[in-house]
């Protein structure tokens, strides 16, 4: 597992595990659990958004430089609940420089899309340490 991953907190507490890791493409998978829900009693959308970037930040970093979010945006498609698997898969669309933009597609257990996210990155001069 990358050093980036060994060090995020907040993936590891919500309970994220990377299923693929390759240049420009990433698989995430997260079970709901009971606190991930919100008033609803549907998973909470930042939640969501959480486990797409995640899988968004594992693909657009491809090399030793530390690449970041320019912005990104989602769209919600249907709602999901406590106890299913939601998994993120996320694909380069374009690489330009220092500039990049990725697409992810949530899933939950049966394939259906809960949500479609697009980030944009920008690779900085700042080597991973």
């Amino acid at each position: 597992m990358r050093k980036m991953m060994q060090r995020d907190q907040a993936s590891a507490m919500l309970g994220m595990v990377v299923e693929l890791d390759e240049p420009g493409r990433a698989v995430v998978s997260m079970r709901v659990r009971e606190d991930m829900l919100n008033g609803f009693a549907i998973t909470h959308g930042g939640l969501v958004f959480a486990l797409a970037d995640t899988a968004f930040a594992i693909a657009c970093n491809e090399d030793e430089r530390v690449t970041v979010a320019a912005g990104a945006d989602i769209t919600f498609l249907r709602s999901t609940g406590g106890g299913q698997t939601l998994t993120a898969t996320a694909v380069r669309r374009a690489l330009n420089g220092r500039t990049g933009v990725y697409d992810v597609t949530v899933t939950d257990e049966t394939g259906d899309a809960v949500a479609e996210f697009r980030g944009r990155s920008i690779t900085t001069n700042r080597a991973v340490g």
